[in-house]
């Protein structure tokens, strides 16, 4: 297996990723430390010194921040010997262990959420929350030498030890079921750390079998999985082969993160390397239909790029580092705001949303947390080795200073340019070829190299004294979406472009427990006529496929990295995604043809849906802990569970039920749209609104084996002069409330 080098021997001297780095540790610096820690102070009877700092960090989840933060300055400590950063460390993880409880347990909310798992009652993810905590003691342990994080994170194994063995096999499968984060990684970490085999225990009590068993045997079953519940348990269960000793009898782990990776990559990823809906994987290779301003959350890219970095140094298979470089640029380098350093959430791949970034001390969503890690380990995978090479994977300008001395990289690729790169002592490289290069030169000083690349890098021996110089051809290629070949997408080299289209309007909304979105409140076209000549009687399908296979010939490169797009009714001017982050932009264009079928049917679907958008007054998807948390579900023998791609909930027995607070226009006519799916026919429950009878509800075989839309007017008495309304689904008898699948609607009119 490949190793790492530590994160101070790479000096990182891309101006573009200094600045990043430097924005964030500003960032960090500027935290008030007493706030992080106050709700562990409450949780252990000790007075805060300081309030709570608001959003996410004073609901449910509060705590999970500081997991994050714990990592990220170690990780900045790390590479710069900061001492304000070095202060906090020390006096963060001196208030842990001041608040850290005698049975090990250490957390800002109280135990008895965790009893609310066990015992299936609405909560918001508080495994997932340790998870953020032990990560971050993690880094300081390691990373910082902190020997009190070390004892700290010993003792809240042993925590986790002691709930998880006491766990029988439902209660396991129960807990399994509510999100977990990186449970099963953090602990196998824990266990690599201390050798305890308690702690070994509680990492596999975490490892998910029902989940890992299909894919590993080449299931494809993410549709309408959370896709950042998904992906750490992945990365965890890689985690295992690697503290396993990478044994032949946990093969098993290995090839199922590698099938794992197939799938995300090959059925449900975007051109930047993001992926998702709304958090939720889709139908494999249905993408174009799901591009909305809630695509591709960025814990996503965060979790993907460390599996990876760990299936590339495990497999030295170079398609890992082709992912990597490319969803590093376009997904993780996009999301940082360079002049604020604040990061983004959602990052949007409908044309015309804009990017939209957190705040620095109000949100602290979980992409602010992993955005605080992001871009303090910068740097982290640019070289890797074993005893007789160094494989170079991104080409940025740094300095990698190993045992034996340095080597230097003075790199402008990102800018469609060349490596050169220089060695103090004979040196065995190996440079990757990137999938998007073409036409390679490799030259020291001025002789040209004839060398083929093996195992997708090429090896070069390197003296004192010597230049080599690396320079990949690049021209700009076309991408389109597997479920729409005119759904095309275009990068130059390694980097993503996208046309600016204006600042109008640039006004955000929120979503979920206070997420800030994207929106655009009038039309902005997404489609790109081909100019066609009146004597070309080829086919749409033919004259679209010829543009996108010679992409490269309708675009005028400018010295700016700008790209000014020929060819089309749109003379768009492209440039490189990660840099626009002050207007609103279109990645992914439709071609057509004039009059084509497929340009009327696109702008029907396109009136349809913005039809459908403007009569919402409320919605909630079901089963989504965070957006079913601000509609304030309560509830009794209630459950969110995945069917046929969808989630769905559900009550039952003689005294289940489930509620949601819901808008309504207290002036006007309001409809609840609820999805059942015939196969629930015969299923009778109760509605009610504000604890009074509304309807009884009955499935029907309506569609067979389909889901179906149910509309229920809402008489005027219940919503006159209210802008919401409580929404109970109750049983009736011993049966079911349910099940409501996908999301549940409140409209002002019947579509």
């Amino acid at each position: 297996m490949l190793r790492e080098y530590d994160l101070d021997r790479v000096i990182v001297r891309d101006a573009y990723l200094e600045n990043a780095f430097e924005k964030e540790l500003d960032y960090l610096r500027d935290f008030d430390t007493d706030r992080l820690l106050a709700g562990f102070y409450e949780t252990a009877g000790l007075k805060p010194k300081a309030l709570k700092y608001p959003g996410w960090e004073s609901s449910e989840i509060r705590g999970h921040s500081i997991g994050h933060y714990l990592m990220a300055i170690a990780q900045a400590y790390k590479k710069s010997k900061d001492k304000i950063i070095k202060t906090k460390i020390d006096s963060m993880v001196l208030g842990l262990k001041e608040a850290q409880l005698e049975s090990g347990y250490l957390s800002a909310f109280d135990e008895t959420l965790f009893d609310n798992v066990e015992q299936k009652k609405p909560c918001w993810v508080p495994w997932y929350t340790m998870d953020k905590i032990l990560n971050g003691l993690y880094g300081c342990a390691t990373l910082a030498d902190n020997k009190d994080a070390y004892e700290i994170l010993d003792k809240l194994g042993d925590w986790v030890y002691s709930r998880t063995s006491k766990w029988d096999e439902d209660t396991r499968a129960t807990v399994l079921a509510v999100e977990y984060g990186g449970m099963n990684l953090a602990m196998y970490q824990v266990y690599e750390l201390t050798g305890k085999g308690n702690h070994l225990a509680a990492a596999h009590a975490f490892d998910e079998e029902t989940l890992l068993e299909p894919i590993h045997n080449g299931e494809d079953i993410l549709n309408g999985k959370h896709a950042n519940t998904t992906i750490p348990k992945i990365v965890g269960a890689l985690e295992r082969y690697i503290a396993m000793g990478q044994k032949e009898s946990e093969k098993f782990y290995l090839e199922t993160a590698m099938a794992f990776w197939d799938m995300v990559v090959e059925h449900h990823t975007y051109i930047t390397g993001g992926n998702s809906e709304w958090e939720h994987f889709g139908e494999p290779f249905v993408l174009d239909r799901e591009r909305t301003n809630c695509n591709c959350e960025t814990c996503n890219t965060y979790n993907m790029l460390k599996l990876s970095r760990n299936l590339f140094a495990i497999t030295l298979d170079k398609k890992y580092m082709d992912f990597y470089e490319n969803t590093f640029i376009n997904a993780i380098l996009s999301s940082q705001n360079p002049e604020t350093g604040m990061t983004m959430y959602f990052q949007p791949m409908a044309t015309g949303y804009f990017k939209v970034y957190s705040t620095p001390f109000d949100s602290f969503w979980c992409c602010t947390g992993t955005g605080m890690e992001n871009f303090t380990k910068l740097g982290d995978t640019f070289y890797l080795h074993d005893d007789e090479s160094i494989y170079i994977n991104c080409y940025f300008s740094s300095d990698l200073e190993t045992e034996d001395g340095k080597i230097s990289i003075n790199s402008s690729i990102i800018e469609g340019g060349e490596a050169r790169i220089t060695a103090d002592y004979p040196a065995k490289l190996r440079l990757r070829k990137p999938d998007w290069a073409f036409e390679d030169e490799i030259m020291i000083e001025d002789n040209l190299l004839d060398i083929k690349p093996q195992n997708g890098y090429y090896i070069v021996d390197l003296n004192p004294g010597e230049e080599l110089i690396y320079r990949p051809n690049m021209r700009v290629i076309g991408h389109t979406l597997p479920d729409n070949k005119g759904a095309v997408a275009f990068k130059y080299g390694p980097v993503v472009l996208s046309a600016a289209l204006g600042k109008e309007d640039m006004n955000p909304s929120k979503t979920g427990v206070d997420v800030t979105i994207a929106t655009k409140n009038f039309d902005i076209d997404d489609f790109l006529i081909i100019d066609k000549c009146s004597d070309d009687t080829r086919s749409e399908e033919a004259i679209v496929a010829e543009f996108v296979s010679n992409a490269n010939e309708y675009f005028e490169k400018k010295d700016d990295m700008t790209f000014i797009l020929k060819g089309t009714d749109k003379p768009l001017v492209f440039s490189p995604h990660y840099r626009q982050h002050t207007e609103r932009y279109g990645i992914y264009w439709q071609l057509c043809t004039e009059d084509s079928d497929t340009l009327k049917a696109h702008r029907e679907r396109l009136a349809k849906r913005a039809l459908f958008e403007s009569l919402q007054i409320d919605s909630i998807p079901i089963g989504n802990d965070q957006y079913e948390l601000t509609h304030n579900i309560q509830g009794k023998d209630t459950g969110a569970y995945t069917f046929n791609g969808l989630m769905f909930r559900h009550a039952w027995g003689k005294e289940g039920w489930f509620s949601y607070d819901m808008k309504v226009d207290g002036d006007g006519p309001n409809f609840l749209l609820v999805k059942y799916i015939s196969n629930d026919h015969g299923r009778v429950f109760d509605i009610l609104i504000d604890g009074k009878p509304f309807v009884e509800a009955k499935i029907e075989n309506r569609i067979p084996g389909e889901f179906y839309d149910e509309y229920y007017e809402i008489p005027e008495k219940f919503t006159k002069g209210k802008d919401k309304i409580n929404i109970k689904f109750a049983t009736k008898g011993d049966g079911y409330a349910g099940s409501i699948y996908d999301r549940l609607y409140i409209l002002s009119k019947k579509v």
